[in-house]
């Protein structure tokens, strides 16, 4: 027996006397939100109260009004301009704002912009996090990453429970960025900087059915 087999061999000896290391409680609940189908509206409940612990906003809307929510969300912000992916759709464009579509902008470019919309291509309910896999409706992931104001339009169906089953939904090879709450870091003393990495403020706008 080599070193390595026999330092393995005392790991799984006392690993299979050690009690679970997720409490029984916390795996039952996880268990009952994965039996929920995808756009439930516990689910939708749930994605909106994690995203709501990680200082995102979240505005619950029916599907014809994407667009006024999201001009309200830019004239709150006080943005003057906007980028969007080519594959937007036309009719969550926001209205009374310049809005630029992206076609390879060079990054000086972007980081001038006030905002990005786009939208999403899944949701995980249990950890708050939403996934954009550059399609053409979420466009290139710099343009998620330099404006200071990033909105989200989630639609139900793309909601579902745990990260496997969101990690099912994803092709493997796209170029994926998983988003919890607007970008934030700590440094050594624990006091929290927004923006460092990503935007400073996320609103996630989830449609109805």
């Amino acid at each position: 027996m080599t070193s390595r087999d026999l330092v393995l061999a005392r790991l799984r000896a006392a690993l299979a006397a050690a009690p679970p290391t997720v409490p029984d409680r916390a795996a039952a609940a996880y268990r009952r939100h994965g039996d929920l189908p995808p756009g439930d509206p516990e689910l939708l409940d749930l994605l909106a109260r994690r995203l709501t612990d990680y200082r995102a906003e979240v505005h619950r809307v029916a599907a014809s009004a994407v667009a006024d929510t999201v001009t309200g969300i830019l004239a709150a912000a006080g943005a003057s301009a906007v980028v969007v992916p080519p594959g937007l759709p036309a009719d969550w464009r926001p209205g009374d704002i310049e809005v630029v579509v992206d076609d390879d902008l060079p990054a000086v470019r972007l980081a001038r912009l006030d905002a990005v919309v786009t939208a999403a291509a899944v949701a995980v309910a249990e950890t708050g996090t939403i996934v954009l896999d550059a399609a053409a409706d979420q466009g290139r992931r710099v343009i998620s990453l330099l404006p200071d104001l990033h909105v989200c339009v989630v639609r139900p169906g793309q909601v579902v429970a745990t990260v496997p089953e969101g990690v099912a939904r994803l092709t493997p090879g796209r170029p994926l960025t998983w988003i919890s709450g607007p970008s934030a870091t700590s440094d050594i003393e624990l006091n929290r900087v927004e923006g460092v990495h990503g935007p400073r403020r996320l609103h996630v706008v989830v449609t109805d059915r």
